[in-house]
């Protein structure tokens, strides 16, 4: 028996497809506004005990920290979110990456892990023609959890 779609763990294929497909024809102040405020709603609606944080060109333009969520949760968003400005890409997909070459992010990417997190949650926010300009980034819940919270957003703020 195969699990269920929102049991499976998706596939680095899956994630780069994800990546490619959520980008923004560009990325305002007042849209930080709207993507977080949408994710608090998302995250409300679930009783989820998450903090969410959305960063543009090094600004924090957006922080919200919901009932259950510690300040521990403001320390994975800033480890999570440097992986994505480090390499560009989903701090899942980073982790995914390495877990697919049969090692892990902490063993093999050499950088310090009280400095970078490749743990779900933190996505690239990226514009087309410009690339990727900052980050999207949810923790509290089970990595692949605050990843698809974060990508269910994306998805419903730019009417996929």
């Amino acid at each position: 028996m195969s699990p269920s779609p929102d049991t499976a763990v998706p596939t680095v294929d899956e994630l780069e497809a994800q990546e490619r497909r959520l980008v923004f024809r560009r990325f305002t102040h007042d849209d930080a506004w709207a993507l977080g405020s949408l994710l608090v709603e998302l995250a409300r609606e679930r009783k989820a005990p998450v903090a969410i944080d959305i960063h543009r060109a090094g600004q924090q333009l957006f922080h919200a920290a919901l009932p259950g969520s510690t300040p521990d949760n403001d320390a994975w968003i800033a480890r999570k979110r440097r992986v994505v400005e480090r390499y560009g890409s989903a701090s899942y997909l980073v982790g995914s990456r390495f877990r697919a070459k049969g090692t892990t992010f902490e063993e093999s990417s050499r950088l310090d892990p009280d400095t970078y997190a490749a743990h779900g949650g933190s996505f690239p926010l990226t514009v087309a023609g410009v690339g990727v300009v900052g980050a999207v980034t949810v923790s509290g819940l089970p990595q692949v959890e605050d990843h698809r919270l974060v990508v269910e957003a994306l998805e419903r703020f730019l009417g996929e």
